[in-house]
């Protein structure tokens, strides 16, 4: 992030513009919402720069900008449509300490304005660092839409509430009220007229503040293979909510961004046959932080239901009565499985799949091998890197046939994710060569299709 996005207070201060034509023009539209001091340097002012001078909109001075001119200035901006002019003018503005902007010049410029959603006082500020424009623009559009006119209102009168909504004790208490107010009964009180908001905010004051604190709640959400685009919408409502995040190793930084600033963020992750976090620890801050009234969310990677530990930590909390539910994910085998364009069941081929786990040897080598050794079935084996050698040995020990495909998809939906397409005669082998850092999951008896590959351009490793 080049350019870091804040909200500048301009009441009184003192903003200048050098320039008439239509790239000040731009400029002075947006400005002239602010309640800043404005001040035009224009020698040639275009006919609106005029008359809003005449109408104490700003003040104009006709003539170039000259040294002295940003005297006490918080920002400058350079629209004078001409390179060399610009430049002047801003290295003037520079040395007297005003922060600058030259029109169509990034490089050049100390900081950028913004595509704006105007729901005075809520206001959406839309950037891409100069990069694109057009799609800044897009996206103000779409905003636009889905903005409702009215939000403005219901900002300003809930803004001059503030202080009475102090009667409710700080965090979750306060974050309910205002989320009925926004969401619930300011929008209903809207629909019968503005005079209708202040006495519904009184009475749902009133509401809040008889109301029964909630307890605290554990929502075991499935995060997902890692794109943020495969977050189902209830588990980022969760996240929106939750107080404390207990998360794994694997979630990716894009998912934890969506979680509120203020939450509490709590790292519990575990590697494979690495360092890790207890189970017994994260049971204790599971039960520590509900007891406490916390909205928790238990986030783990893929499904929670699968290889997730999610029995345990269920008992751990349940023995203190505490309340809680599931947010079911999407697992990385159904995000894998998709990246190589197959599908984990099919007609005429099997029936049934399964799903193991290599982490877990306990159990794992107990499995009936002789009749996943038999011809077209399938098997995604999580985390199954460190056990190839031995999968490879109980297979073909009990009859598998040794041209079997086997396929290894490294972070699956990741921006990074790998394909390795194998067979089961060569799958330990190859699997070491490829140096595999991340987590992945092992298909028996499916390969990729090339088209699926082609179409989503994903890296193939074909050692076999």
């Amino acid at each position: 992030m080049d350019h870091f996005p804040i909200f500048l207070a301009t009441e009184g201060r003192r903003i200048v513009v050098s320039g008439g034509g239509d790239a000040a023009l731009a400029k002075l539209r947006l400005l002239l919402k602010t309640t800043a001091r404005i001040t035009v340097f224009a020698a040639n002012p275009a006919p609106e720069i005029v008359q809003w001078a005449a109408t104490g909109k700003l003040t104009l001075t006709p003539r170039r900008f000259d040294h002295g001119d940003t005297i006490c200035a918080a920002l400058f901006y350079a629209a004078n449509e001409d390179s060399a002019e610009d430049k002047r003018t801003a290295a003037i503005a520079r040395a007297e300490g005003a922060l600058i902007n030259i029109v169509d010049n990034l490089g050049d410029s100390q900081f950028i304005t913004p595509a704006i959603v105007d729901r005075d006082p809520v206001t959406v500020a839309i950037g891409t660092e100069g990069a694109a424009p057009v799609l800044a623009r897009a996206i103000k559009a779409d905003l636009e839409e889905r903005l409702p006119t009215g939000l403005g209102t219901l900002a300003r009168i809930g803004k001059a509430f503030r202080n009475a909504s102090y009667a409710l004790p700080f965090g979750r208490a306060r974050r309910d009220f205002w989320r009925d107010y926004y969401f619930n009964a300011g929008p209903k009180a809207m629909r019968e007229s503005e005079q209708q908001v202040q006495p519904a905010l009184d009475a749902l004051l009133e509401t809040h503040l008889n109301k029964t604190a909630r307890s605290g709640h554990v929502a075991f959400v499935g995060g997902g293979p890692g794109d943020p685009e495969l977050l189902t919408l209830k588990a980022r409502r969760a996240l929106d909510e939750a107080d404390v995040v207990i998360y794994d190793r694997l979630i990716s930084p894009e998912i934890l961004e969506l979680a509120r600033r203020e939450a509490v963020m709590i790292d519990v992750g575990k590697e494979g046959f690495g360092p890790s976090t207890s189970q017994e620890t994260i049971n204790a801050l599971l039960v520590e932080h509900a007891r406490e009234g916390a909205q928790i969310v238990r986030l783990k990677s893929g499904d929670a239901t699968i290889f997730g530990r999610l029995d345990e930590e269920i008992d751990a909390i349940d023995a203190y009565g505490i309340g809680w539910h599931i947010v079911p994910g999407i697992t990385a085998a159904s995000a894998a499985v998709a990246s190589i364009g197959q599908s984990l069941t099919r007609r005429g081929r099997n029936a049934s799949v399964r799903l193991l786990t290599g982490h877990d040897m306990k159990g794992f080598a107990d499995h009936d091998w002789a009749a996943l050794a038999k011809p077209d079935q399938v098997a995604a084996i999580y985390m199954g890197k460190k056990s190839a050698r031995f999968v490879q040995g109980r297979l073909l020990m009990h009859g598998a046939d040794r041209a079997t495909p086997v396929t290894v998809v490294e972070n699956a939906s990741r921006p990074d994710q790998r394909v390795l397409e194998t067979t089961l005669a060569t799958m330990a082998d190859d699997i070491t060569a490829a140096s595999m850092s991340g987590p992945a999951l092992t298909f028996y008896g499916l390969a990729p299709r090339a088209a699926a590959l082609a179409l989503t351009d994903l890296p193939i490793e074909e050692t076999a």
